[in-house]
């Protein structure tokens, strides 16, 4: 239906004079349960993705809210909001909120640039390098269980049969396979030990590393597959977010006076 001037000055006219009430989503035995409230639920169920703003969806939420609010009402009529632990766990909630606003506007305020992003990617680059290995191991508790395996495979034994001793259970089924990997992603000295192997080698030596000693075999190399900036700007922009957000709070604490 389309309104007519008079008629939408008029209607204009209704909503200005309404009372308070209007602005209500219901009224619980009293309690009043404002319209502002069930729209910022719905405000965060569309921005979640989770389905669209509809009046199925606000209905829902309507309900939701009424029960609520009868559950509250009872709670606090047997006095669980006065609760010691109850009350801890309102401080706690209280405290999330509001360090989350402060933290909202801080990221707002501190927006990671381009610059910053491309910074990071290139050092990520760098990091990575430009060849990727694929490379097997077999982890043993002590130095001379690793020789022992040495022996062994430079005796023919085949590595794959040797593997499912390692006590990386997690590989010890497959070979001690580790799939395509690059040197970053392991501990330094177990990557400079099979950077260095040829094709089908295997570590004259025994690696030691934090998780123990290490027989490392070199399948094969190929060319890294690094993602494009654009592939990864979300995931390093959210990084470098939290990286200053924590500085941020390493700073104020800092600052504080801690007795």
């Amino acid at each position: 239906m389309t309104f007519k001037p008079a008629r939408l000055l008029l209607a204009l006219i209704a909503v200005a004079a309404a009372p308070a009430f209007a602005q209500n989503l219901a009224v619980v035995n009293g309690k009043a349960i404002p319209s502002s409230r069930a729209d910022a639920v719905v405000k965060q169920v569309v921005a979640q993705g989770q389905q669209p703003d509809s009046p199925q969806l606000r209905e829902a939420v309507k309900k939701d809210l009424i029960s609520r609010e009868v559950l509250m009402q009872e709670a606090v009529k047997q006095g669980y909001d006065k609760n010691a632990d109850v009350k801890a766990q309102l401080e706690n909630a209280r405290q999330a909120i509001v360090i989350n606003a402060l933290a909202r506007d801080y990221v707002a305020k501190n927006p990671v640039k381009d610059a910053d992003i491309k910074a990071e990617y290139d050092k990520f680059k760098a990091q990575a390098g430009d060849k990727e290995y694929h490379v097997r191991h077999i982890l043993l508790a002590t130095e001379a269980d690793a020789k022992a395996v040495i022996t062994k495979l430079k005796g023919g034994a085949k590595f794959e049969d040797l593997a499912k001793q390692s006590k990386d259970q997690g590989t010890a089924n497959n070979g001690g396979d580790l799939d395509w990997a690059v040197p970053s992603s392991f501990p330094k000295e177990f990557s400079d030990a099979f950077v260095k192997l040829q094709k089908g080698a295997i570590t004259d030596t025994p690696v030691q590393t934090a998780n123990g000693f290490h027989v490392i075999k070199l399948d094969d190399t190929r060319a890294a597959k690094i993602p494009t900036l654009d592939e990864v700007k979300p995931q390093i922009s959210e990084s470098l977010q939290q990286r200053r957000l924590q500085a941020y709070q390493d700073e104020m604490v800092k600052k504080a006076k801690v007795q």
